[in-house]
Order: C-alpha cells, then sequence, then structure tokens
C-alpha cells in the first residue's frame, strides 16, 4: 500500500507541472495587457506601461518567466492581485475555509441523500417507494441551483424564520447553502446507486447467500453495498472536487466569500495573478481527490491489492 501511494505521487508531479505550464500561459493567452489593467484608471503612457512591465518581469524570455514563477510557487509566493495589490495566496487563505465548509457539508448531503435514496429505490422496485425516488432526482437534476436557493431562503429564512439568509459564520449559516448545493449533485449520485445496487441484486452470489438463510439486511450491508461502492466512491470523489470548485452560484446566492466568487471576481476584472492561484489550487486539489480515492478501494473492496 504504501509503495502504491509513493508511486502515485511520483505520477502527481507532472500532472502539477503540466497544469502550472498551462496556468501560466493563462497570461499571455487571455486579452489585454496585465501592465493596463494594473495602472487602473491612472494614464497609462508608453514609458509608465514600459516601467510596469519590466517590474512585473513581462519583458523577459517567456521560458525565464516560467522558471520564475514556479520558483515562486516552490516558496510559496502566488503573486499579488492586480487590482488591490493584496497577496494571492492571502486572498485564498481568507476564503478557502467558506468554500472548504461549505463544500464538507454539501458532500454530507450528497452521499446520504444520493446512496440513501438510490438504495430505497433499488430496494423496492417497481413500488411507490421507487417511483418515488427517482421523482425526487429527477427534479433535483432538473432544477435551476439559483431558484432552489431563493426558494429555500423565502420559506426557511424570510417565511418560517429558522436559518439565515446569508453570510459566513456559524452551522446556521451553512444548512441552507449546503442543502442547496448538495440536493444537486445528490440526484445523480442516486440514479447511479440505483441502477448499481440492481445490478448486483442479481449476481448469483446474492441469490446463494439469501438460499443460505442470511437476512435481507445482512446481506445488503455485507454483500450489496460493498460491491456496489467502488463505482460510487469514484463518482463521488469526483464530485467533492466539483464541489469544492464549482459552488459559483450557490455562494453568490447566500453570499459566501468563496473560491468560487472569487474566481468569478478575478476572471470579470482580468486579475490574472488571482485565476491563476485559484485554477491551480483546484488542480492540486483534484489530484489529491483522486489519489485519496484510489487509496479507498482496498479498504471498501479487499479483493483489490495494489501490490
Amino acid at each position: 500500500m504504501i509503495q502504491y501511494i509513493l508511486g502515485r505521487f511520483v505520477l502527481i508531479v507532472p500532472t502539477i507541472v503540466a497544469v502550472s505550464i498551462v496556468v501560466f500561459l493563462m497570461l499571455y493567452l487571455t486579452p489585454g495587457d496585465p501592465a493596463i489593467i494594473y495602472l487602473g484608471d491612472t494614464p497609462a503612457t508608453p514609458a509608465r506601461v514600459a516601467q510596469i512591465r519590466h517590474a512585473m518581469g513581462l519583458d523577459r524570455p517567456l521560458s525565464t518567466q516560467y522558471l520564475s514563477y514556479v520558483a515562486r510557487l516552490v516558496r510559496g509566493d502566488l503573486g499579488r492581485s492586480l487590482r488591490n495589490d493584496d497577496t494571492v495566496l492571502g486572498e485564498i487563505q481568507y476564503r478557502f475555509p467558506s468554500s472548504a465548509q461549505l463544500a464538507g457539508a454539501a458532500f454530507v448531503v450528497t452521499v446520504t441523500l444520493g446512496i440513501g435514496l438510490g438504495l430505497i429505490s433499488a430496494l423496492s422496485r417497481g413500488t411507490w417507494l421507487d417511483a418515488s425516488a427517482m421523482i425526487l432526482a429527477l427534479l433535483g437534476v432538473s432544477m435551476p441551483i439559483f431558484w432552489l436557493g431563493l426558494m429555500l431562503i423565502f420559506v426557511f429564512s424570510l417565511q418560517l424564520g429558522w436559518f439565515p439568509a446569508t453570510g459566513f459564520g456559524g452551522w446556521e449559516r451553512l444548512v441552507l447553502p449546503a442543502v442547496t448545493l448538495g440536493l444537486l449533485t445528490s440526484a445523480t449520485l442516486a440514479r447511479l446507486a440505483r441502477s448499481s445496487v440492481l445490478e448486483i441484486l442479481w449476481q448469483p452470489y446474492i441469490r446463494t447467500a439469501r438460499a443460505k438463510g442470511l437476512a435481507k439486511g445482512h446481506v445488503v450491508r455485507r454483500h450489496v453495498l460493498r460491491n456496489a461502492l467502488i463505482l460510487l466512491i469514484t463518482v463521488a470523489g469526483l464530485q467533492l472536487g466539483d464541489l469544492l470548485s464549482g459552488a459559483v452560484i450557490t455562494e453568490t446566492v447566500f453570499a459566501r466569500p468563496g473560491l468560487g466568487k472569487l474566481l468569478v471576481d478575478a476572471i470579470l476584472n482580468k486579475d490574472f495573478p488571482v485565476v491563476q492561484g485559484v485554477v491551480l489550487l483546484i488542480a492540486v486539489a483534484y489530484t489529491l481527490i483522486n489519489l485519496g480515492v484510489d487509496v479507498s478501494y482496498a479498504y471498501f473492496d479487499p479483493r483489490i491489492r495494489f501490490e
């Protein structure tokens, strides 16, 4: 297991290097001169623009700029924002707890509802429970996330007064955005869980276990779920990465200062260093989540041996 993990870490390095190259080239593939953006409302005379480009190192060869960029990354320096001159790392450190909290809570909602509804639907195939669960899943896939967020605010905040509508703070401010974001992804997981469980229920070893007199609950826990979890873990791991990086609409509706909103604002303002820093962080998070998913296979399925 240790050898496998170390091997995967070695494979992650080329991926991160490739991502760093793409992120670095974003500065040149995006229309607009960073020096002019940095000047803002200040008159952009040719001499002043040349001075700013020299200070930012934009007049050096591309390869030299990339090596300098990598050297700064190794030291934990992601650069400074072109808009407010704050450090990019400081901006990310301020926003990351909100996004991580929201992603974690939404992931709990996703896994609980997704696997729960899928399992209930599969075990009650052809009944009203099956139809109800799949209708809920269909509504979750089809429902616009901004509309769901606004409806939850209207009902549970404005009408009932149970939870605050916006902001970042205690758990009570996390419930509505987590449910909003989690319902969307749980619908996809529920449909996948249903099909996976139905396929396993027809396997010969399941019929053999039931024929030996094992209780239905024991068969479901020890045989059905353990075999269905491999595919579900893979999809859930990818959804965790999406939750961490794709909560832009949810963060906007509930006024939460997260990475998604930071990234969108940086793109609109052409704040290239912030865009580079956030995209690089998301890419690294995806690779680490995929590593965690691969390692978890052996725990849930003892047939898998990485050695």
